[in-house]
């Protein structure tokens, strides 16, 4: 195609398999990531003779710039963010500044540069929270229940203000919780796989949870960037709902992974504690993915039950590959 895109965020899940998307549709791409003194890598190690790195910073707008005026992106693709709901309580400043002004200050280095790129926001279906109308679609009321929300929802806003305001071709993708092997180990998913895998190896005898009853929509990220790049071919911006139409709660999630080692009851493996509860907590998340259906013809392929599969057996590799590293240093 011989495009070229800027992905901010390229070193988180999404980051990386859009990357590796964009890559096989033969663009040049380029990633935005913060200054480390230790590069976090994990995710795009694979990539680094593929694509470009450059410095920059959401809460830094010149950084951005620099960004731009070096790639000469055709498609800038947000997915930068404080990302880790239950964190946007103990930060709730922070996550404000990078999640919901960070957007500001991508869209104006933009609007600066070349306001004739085309922009991805990554919206979040925590813009929903208290569910008003089930499933949500497109035109759901927004009523988010988190720091995190309520700065995705401002980032949300001010992409279809810059789009109105300034002819701008900017989206927005209002994505239901998506995973895959490379979410980070923070994230509950994650946390359950990880945990089945080192119950399997004798390494663990339990996983400690928060709110087992919380239900969500979860689809699997690879399938989900492809929807993040269709908005960018479209002949007009609009914003769309990313989901599967489906929820399962999060005992669904632990059935489906302690199912993959052979274990039907979970239940003395798991410790309830009262850290891991929210001061509000999202009861059920659901979307209606139709209209990305029928503008776009996109939809979920991996089901749930796959997801988890995936996931469990991927931990379980990466354990063992950790023990045996270890075992052959000694």
């Amino acid at each position: 195609m011989n495009k070229t895109a800027l992905i901010s965020g390229i070193n988180g899940m999404d980051g990386s398999h859009l990357a590796e998307f964009l890559l096989d549709k033969g663009y040049t791409v380029y990633g935005i990531e913060r200054r480390s003194s230790i590069k976090n890598r994990t995710n795009t190690k694979h990539l680094e003779d593929k694509i470009t790195f450059l410095q920059g910073d959401l809460t830094d707008q010149n950084s951005l710039l620099r960004c731009l005026k070096e790639s000469k992106p055709d498609e800038v693709y947000n997915l930068a963010a404080q990302s880790f709901v239950g964190e946007s309580w103990n930060t709730p400043e922070f996550t404000s500044d990078v999640t919901g002004l960070g957007v500001l200050r991508i869209l104006e280095a933009i609007r600066e540069y070349d306001p004739t790129i085309k922009f991805y926001q990554a919206s979040s279906s925590e813009m929903f929270g208290r569910m008003v109308e089930n499933p949500a679609t497109e035109n759901t009321p927004f009523y988010p229940r988190s720091p995190y929300g309520v700065a995705k929802l401002y980032g949300h806003w001010i992409t279809k203000n810059y789009r109105e305001s300034y002819d701008m071709f900017a989206c927005s993708g209002i994505l239901f919780n998506h995973e895959s092997e490379r979410r980070g180990i923070e994230f509950v998913t994650r946390k359950i796989t990880n945990g089945v895998a080192r119950i399997h190896l004798g390494l663990d005898d339990h996983i400690s949870l928060g709110n087992l009853d919380a239900q969500r929509d979860w689809g699997y990220s690879p399938d989900y960037v492809e929807a993040m790049w269709l908005m960018l071919q479209q002949d007009t911006p609009d914003d769309y709902v990313i989901a599967t139409g489906e929820t399962r709660s999060i005992r669904e999630f632990l059935d489906e992974a302690f199912s993959v080692i052979g274990i039907s009851d979970w239940t003395p493996y798991i410790k309830i504690d009262s850290r891991y509860l929210r001061p509000a907590e999202v009861d059920v998340l659901l979307g209606d993915f139709s209209k990305a259906h029928k503008n776009m013809g996109w939809k979920p392929r991996t089901s749930f039950s796959e997801l988890v599969k995936i996931m469990v057996n991927n931990d379980i590799n990466l354990i063992r590959h950790d023990i045996t590293d270890n075992t052959n240093h000694q």
